[in-house]
């Protein structure tokens, strides 16, 4: 199991869970942050730092934002496993599914 960023997060990108994450797992994308769930480590640290509540227990997901935990996983898949996402810094890119998603806003 592991934590997964949905849709909230989509043109916010606020960043505390970033800032708040001990173990780096957590990548800038082009629109949203993810989470890779493979260095996930299941701390919880940065669920109650997300100030739009887009962070979830895998399993706590709600049923219209399940399709974030493939999302998540599957923005990794070229990537592979980088170890921490100060190494990269942001991914010029998102998953297919964000990238199509009307603007909700004004990215930070």
């Amino acid at each position: 199991m592991t934590f997964v960023i949905a849709s909230p997060c989509v043109d916010v990108k606020d960043k505390a869970c970033v800032d708040e994450c001990p173990i780096d797992c957590i990548y800038e994308g082009e629109r949203m942050l993810y989470i890779h769930p493979d260095e996930c480590v299941d701390c919880g640290a940065c669920e109650p730092v997300c100030p739009v509540e887009a962070i979830f227990f895998e399993d706590d997901t709600p049923q219209d934002w399940q399709q974030f935990t493939a999302v998540n996983a599957e923005f990794f898949s070229d990537l592979g496993s980088p170890g921490g996402s100060a190494k990269l810094g942001p991914i010029g890119r998102d998953h297919p599914t964000v990238a199509v998603l009307p603007h909700q806003g004004t990215i930070a």
